[in-house]
């Protein structure tokens, strides 16, 4: 269908049109027709809201390990893997910035940069707690094990100062630089974290040789981060809802499910869009929900 026969009133009530049928049990019998009407909402939406700033570019995502224990940090490196899988379908490129990585391969949290273009566009809706369900390998009874991961992504800056923090906002903090298991890989306190004080949030940076570097590179993540909330706050203001300052990685708050057993199914809880294909998926064949989430 045509958008630009729509005044803007017009096409306020196409995307209510569109977004009712979303909900609908049905809305993905037809793949084709359910694909092209995400595809007008996107651009009904662009049209109407604008693009975001800084979708055109490169982005900063950061796993975090939630409720699961080992089995959440060893499931937010099989994230992670499949968001490797991802890039690389797309030809981007990435560059880790931070890791804290237990003894058997898990991330308690692992940063890293996606360069290429579209990435921030094209990843942002990613953000949100993703649930994993199966037979966890390291319960020695064999029983199935619930888990979660946080996905968090941010538009890379630039420039900093594009956002204005106040110095007093921040708060630094020096550490050592450390690897697998926590053992230290250098003397020197190159290790840089910035908090910032109003939100209570932050950003780490480890990557870089020197602490002047890592602070720079701390500083931009912190900056995408209070970027993203001001969004997150001000997108909401607009819809009259209310936004929590913090999300809770557990049961109940999971955009995104991964069973592996008893049955074997992925399926984004805010489209509804759901496959059996979990090899696919974590071969970094997402691309059905990254299109249906652009319709969010």
């Amino acid at each position: 269908m045509q958008t630009d026969i729509f005044d803007g009133a017009g096409k306020k009530r196409r995307i209510e049109e569109i977004e009712s049928a979303m909900l609908g049990q049905d809305f993905w019998s037809d793949k084709d027709k359910a694909q092209a009407m995400i595809k007008e909402l996107q651009t009904l939406k662009d049209e109407v809201l604008g693009v975001g700033k800084y979708d055109n570019g490169s982005a900063i995502m950061t796993i975090f390990s939630g409720a699961g224990g080992d089995d959440a940090e060893d499931f937010s490196g099989i994230l992670l893997e499949m968001y490797f899988k991802y890039i690389s379908r797309k030809n981007w490129s990435y560059l880790l910035i931070h890791q804290n990585q237990n003894d058997h391969g898990g991330y308690r949290n692992v940063t890293i940069e996606i360069s290429g273009k579209f990435v921030y566009g094209t990843l942002k809706n990613e953000s949100g707690v993703h649930r994993l369900v199966r037979i966890s390998p390291f319960n020695a009874k064999k029983m199935r094990h619930t888990s979660f991961s946080l996905v968090e992504v941010i538009p890379k800056f630039e420039k900093t100062g594009e956002v204005e923090i106040p110095e007093g906002d921040l708060r630094v903090e020096l550490s050592r630089a450390g690897g697998p298991g926590g053992q230290n890989v250098n003397k020197r306190e190159t290790a840089v974290r910035i908090v910032h004080i109003p939100t209570n949030l932050s950003a780490h940076a480890t990557s870089e040789r020197s602490q002047a570097q890592n602070k720079e590179r701390a500083m931009q993540i912190l900056t995408g981060k209070v970027y993203k909330r001001m969004e997150e706050e001000r997108v909401a203001k607009e819809k009259g809802m209310y936004i929590s300052k913090t999300t809770q990685i557990e049961w109940g708050s999971q955009i995104r499910s991964y069973v592996f057993h008893p049955y074997k199914m992925v399926k984004d809880h805010r489209t509804n869009v759901e496959t059996s294909d979990v090899e696919g998926v974590l071969n970094g064949e997402i691309d059905e929900f990254i299109e249906a989430e652009k319709g969010l």
